[in-house]
């Protein structure tokens, strides 16, 4: 006659019997730690705590990953049955104030340290190449990309003078809607073809000076490198507050004044930048409080005018 095949919770039991695995689950519980630190702490070979890791994977209790030529060992207790958090429990309780624990827990914590002093070493000498490294690791945008989370997921935002909706895109996975709005049909059709999977983008024929928005629906608003372009900068503040809620933002990026001639010229601008009186001034006479105005850093690839930001809002 066949034997039944043990219980779940025997099973455990079986692994959790030798005292060196509760140990390891212990440091494990804890913390996620390599072979060779587990062998430090634990002042066994590597072939013991191998053979014991081993046998905690294939029981479930751990997880691992890979990170270059290193292995990263943790117990994950969300990914354990309610049983076998119970029983883990037990154990725990039981172990923690054993005397080998106590020691395991005293050489973690130096192993630990010595892990953050390894990476502080690395961010003295690489101090000066940093940013390149940081740049050549994630791009150049994919920072500022990720605070655009920051914005409140139900607004509506409008990106007035969209383009061909670079904006719109960067700001449509963080809000409820994006109203874009443009006057020119090519500029709309190359928006339409790029914001195609985002179906909370309103793409809309319009100039800044006559919005074809109604009162009072924006949460914010943006002009990205479109008031260059305006030939009434005041009407169109004025214009802008109308569609913005009470409260509502406004964010303007555009050239600081310059002497580039051949830009109204070649490009069709307008205006040679602006100043930050010239910017407070259309603000405040549109209706617009706390104005502030700021020269944004000169990008040492880009060859044209340095770029500002001026923000406000609407009151009441």
């Amino acid at each position: 006659m066949t034997a039944p095949p043990r219980t779940n919770v025997l099973d455990r039991l079986a692994v959790l019997a030798d005292p060196t695995r509760s140990r390891i689950l212990l440091l494990l519980d804890r913390n996620e730690l390599t072979v060779s630190e587990l062998c430090t702490i634990m002042q066994l070979p590597q072939s013991t705590v191998s053979r014991h890791l081993k046998l905690l994977a294939d029981d479930e209790w751990l997880v691992a990953r890979g990170d270059g030529t290193s292995r990263f060992y943790k117990m994950v207790s969300t990914r354990l049955d309610h049983e076998t958090k119970a029983l883990w429990s037990v154990v725990r309780s039981q172990m923690s104030g054993s005397a080998g624990a106590t020691q395991d827990a005293r050489r973690a914590a130096g192993v630990l340290a010595k892990r953050r002093d390894k990476a502080l070493i690395f961010f003295r000498d690489s101090a000066e190449a940093w940013d390149k490294m940081r740049a050549d690791m994630i791009g150049q945008r994919t920072d500022l990309l990720a605070l655009l989370d920051l914005l409140d997921e139900r607004w509506v935002v409008g990106d007035l003078g969209c383009g061909a909706g670079h904006i719109t895109e960067a700001l449509a996975p963080c809000v409820a809607q994006v109203i874009a709005v443009d006057e020119s049909g090519p500029m709309l059709n190359v928006a339409k073809e790029r914001l195609e999977e985002h179906a909370n983008v309103d793409l809309r024929v319009g100039t800044i000076e006559a919005l074809p928005i109604e009162d009072g629906t924006l949460d914010a608003a943006v002009l990205f490198l479109v008031a260059h372009f305006i030939t009434d900068p005041s009407k169109a503040m004025r214009e802008v507050r109308r569609v913005l809620k009470p409260s509502g933002r406004l964010l303007i990026v555009d050239l600081m004044s310059h002497d580039r001639v051949d830009y109204i010229v070649q490009l069709g601008h307008v205006w040679q930048g602006f100043d930050g009186e010239q910017v407070k001034e259309w603000l405040g006479n549109a209706g617009f409080t706390s104005c502030r105005y700021r020269p944004l850093p000169a990008d040492p690839e880009a060859k044209g005018p340095t770029l500002f930001v001026a923000s406000a809002r609407k009151f009441g």
